[in-house]
């Protein structure tokens, strides 16, 4: 109530106040990460294509947001099949350690950690010990954006 009094507000301002305070939700594409590797998904720049998304909701204004559920064991015990991980195409500044999704010129979507980085070739790992690291030539990585989060 004091914030009322200082405010000089009513209960109803206060509430209207805060509904235009929050965040814009939007649907955002979402895809098995092992459909991603087909083709068709994705358009040159790394944004989803309309056909074959389901959608989920999230509280952003950004376009360059989708998701992808986690299938198989390379990235466990971190992430697990099922996890939902949201990734950012605006999100293309990487750094050793980071958890990113890469597009190969191979036709293959991966998530993975970047081991090691340089002009020349991405080292890619995954979580698992199990699996052994990938070395890409930087010429065939047609994209690669940040893990901003992941649902489990």
């Amino acid at each position: 109530m004091r914030v009322l009094q200082a405010s000089e507000l009513s209960l109803a301002e206060f509430a209207a106040l805060a509904d235009d305070a929050a965040p814009q939700r939007r649907a955002i594409p979402l895809l098995g990460l092992a459909r991603a590797g087909d083709e068709g998904f994705f358009d040159d720049a790394g944004l989803p294509m309309a056909e074959g998304w389901d959608q989920t909701d999230l509280p952003t204004h950004k376009d360059s947001l989708f998701s992808l559920t986690i299938d198989g064991d390379s990235m466990e015990p971190v992430y697990r099949p099922g996890d939902r991980v949201i990734v950012d195409l605006d999100a293309t500044e990487v750094r050793r350690g980071d958890r990113v999704v890469v597009r190969t010129a191979g036709g293959e979507t991966l998530a993975k950690e970047i081991a090691a980085l340089n002009g020349r070739e991405v080292v890619l790992a995954s979580l698992n010990p199990h699996y052994e690291p990938r070395i890409l030539p930087r010429d065939q990585v047609l994209w690669m954006a940040r893990i901003l989060w992941v649902s489990q």
